[in-house]
C-alpha cells in the first residue's frame, strides 16, 4: 500500500478511485471498536458512578478470591468459633478479651490485604468510598444516623431485657454472653467496635460494593445491585447470629448502603456502626443487672 501510494503521488494524477484511496490515507477515520471504547459500560458509566467510567467488565482473580473468602471463609469461621463458644458453661474474662483481640487483629489483617489488592488494581478512593464528598452533607447525615440507630438500639435493649429470660432469644444469649462485664473488657471492647466500625464498613461497603458495581454496570442499574449484593455479604458474615442476625443484619446493610450511595462516603455508616456496637457493649450488662 505504501509503494502504491507513493507511485500516485509522483504521477501527479489520478483517477477517481486512486483520489479516494490518497483522502483516506491523509484523513484516516476512527478506529473500529475493537477494545469496546465505547461499549454500553462507557456511555452508561457517567450517569450511575460518581467518578470517572471503568472501561472494563471484569474482575480481577484477586477480587474474587476476596469475596469468596468473605461470603464463604468468614461466616464459617464466625458460626463455628461462637458455636464453641456458646458450648461453654460460662465465659470467662479471659475467654471474652481473647474474642476481642483475636477479631481486632483478624479484621485489620484482612482490610490490609484487601487495600493493598485494591491499590495495585489502581481502585480510585471514590471508588472505595473514603474520599471526602460534600462535607455537609456527610457531618449531618452521620449525625442523625447515628443518633436514631443508637436510641433505636438502647430502647431494643431496653425491652428486651425487661422479657422473662426464656423468651429473649437466642440472638441476644449470645449478645448477653459476649457482652463486656468489667472495665477492662469495656475498654478492648470499645477498641473491637471502633475496628469493626471502620473495617466492615471498608471492607462491604467499600470493596464488596465497588466489585459488585464492576460487576453489573453493564447490564443493570449498578448502584441498586451492589446495594443488594454487598448487604447479603454483610448478612453472612453474621451468620452466627441465627435466622434473625441475618435479617436485621441485612436491613442496616441497606441503609448503610444507601448512605454511601448518596453521600459518596463511608464516614456516615462508619459512625453509625461504631456507635451501634458501643451502644449495646454499654447498656447490655447495666441493664441485666437493672432488670
Amino acid at each position: 500500500m505504501p509503494v502504491r501510494l507513493n507511485r500516485l503521488r509522483r504521477n501527479g494524477s489520478c483517477d477517481s478511485r486512486s483520489r479516494k484511496i490518497l483522502h483516506r490515507a491523509a484523513h484516516p477515520g476512527p478506529l473500529p471498536d475493537f477494545l469496546g471504547v465505547h461499549s454500553l459500560l462507557a456511555l452508561q458509566g457517567e450517569n450511575v458512578l460518581p467518578f470517572a467510567a471503568v472501561n472494563f467488565i471484569f474482575i480481577p482473580w484477586d477480587f474474587i478470591l476476596i469475596l469468596v473468602f468473605l461470603g464463604v471463609i468468614v461466616p464459617w469461621r464466625g458460626a463455628a468459633r461462637m458455636k464453641r463458644l456458646m458450648s461453654k458453661p460460662e465465659l470467662t474474662t479471659a475467654d471474652r478479651l481473647s474474642l476481642y483481640g483475636s477479631t481486632i487483629l483478624f479484621q485489620w489483617l484482612v482490610v490490609t490485604i484487601v487495600a493493598w489488592r485494591s491499590a495495585a488494581r489502581t481502585v480510585s478512593p471514590e471508588e472505595l468510598g473514603i474520599a471526602a464528598g460534600d462535607p455537609w452533607r456527610v457531618a449531618w447525615s452521620s449525625v442523625v444516623l447515628t443518633g436514631f440507630l443508637c436510641l433505636y438500639q438502647m430502647a431494643g435493649l431496653r425491652r428486651i431485657t425487661r422479657m422473662p429470660e426464656r423468651k429473649r432469644g437466642s440472638l441476644f444469649a449470645i449478645t448477653e454472653r459476649i457482652m463486656p462485664r468489667t472495665r477492662t473488657e469495656t475498654l478492648v471492647y470499645a477498641a473491637l467496635a471502633c475496628t469493626a466500625g471502620i473495617s466492615e464498613e471498608f471492607l462491604y461497603r467499600g470493596f464488596v460494593f465497588l466489585s459488585f458495581v464492576r460487576m453489573v454496570v453493564n447490564f443493570g442499574p449498578p448502584n441498586a445491585v451492589a446495594a443488594i449484593l454487598s448487604s447479603a455479604w454483610f448478612s453472612l458474615a453474621h451468620l452466627y447470629q441465627g435466622r434473625r442476625g441475618i435479617i436485621t443484619t441485612f436491613v442496616v446493610g441497606m441503609i448503610f448502603a444507601s448512605l454511601r450511595i448518596w453521600t459518596g462516603s463511608l464516614i456516615p455508616a462508619i459512625a453509625a456502626h461504631i456507635g451501634i456496637d458501643l451502644v449495646a457493649g454499654v447498656c447490655v450488662s447495666r441493664f441485666l443487672r437493672r432488670a
